[in-house]
């Protein structure tokens, strides 16, 4: 396993659309375990392939200490409304509001290609739907609804290493 550099800011790899994983092999894997390691080093709570300069349909998250990881990921329903506050690694120092769905299904295939769904509701959701937006050339900046202030984000009681 290694750290791999998280691209931050406008650099151009976050803006292009990734590309669907069809071999599910040593390689892969290496490329999950390389971002879990990176992304908890960040530290933060999940990472797409593009944030390390790989555009493929990869991501990974971890919700109450259990990691996930899909490949070629597709949300497939949403239903309600949520907003919270994100930050991103790939966007240091900066957190807002964001609107998402309050529940999702999302289907996937685990690292090893076998086909998964996951129905996922309020922080779980939240990763998927900003993971999945980094595979579309996406930032949450492109969605923010208001951003919040140092003083703003310490009141609302969110952590500061939480970022996305």
């Amino acid at each position: 396993m290694a750290l791999r550099n998280i691209r931050i800011n406008e650099d151009p790899v976050l803006r292009k659309k990734a590309k669907k994983v069809d071999r599910f092999n040593k390689r892969l894997h290496g490329l999950l375990d390389d971002m879990a390691e990176t992304m908890y080093a960040a530290p933060g709570i999940g990472l797409a392939a593009p944030q390390v300069g790989i555009l493929k349909r990869v991501i990974i998250f971890d919700v109450n200490d259990q990691l996930f990881e899909m490949i070629n990921p597709v949300i497939t329903e949403t239903e309600g409304e949520q907003i919270d506050i994100e930050g991103c690694l790939s966007v240091p120092g900066k957190y807002g509001r964001v609107q998402r769905p309050e529940n999702i299904k999302v289907e996937y295939q685990d690292r090893n290609g076998e086909k998964l769904s996951l129905e996922a509701e309020s922080l779980t959701a939240v990763c998927v739907c900003h993971e999945t937006d980094h595979l579309e050339g996406k930032l949450f900046t492109d969605i923010v609804i208001e951003y919040l202030t140092q003083e703003e984000l310490e009141e609302s009681g969110k952590e500061l290493d939480e970022a996305l």
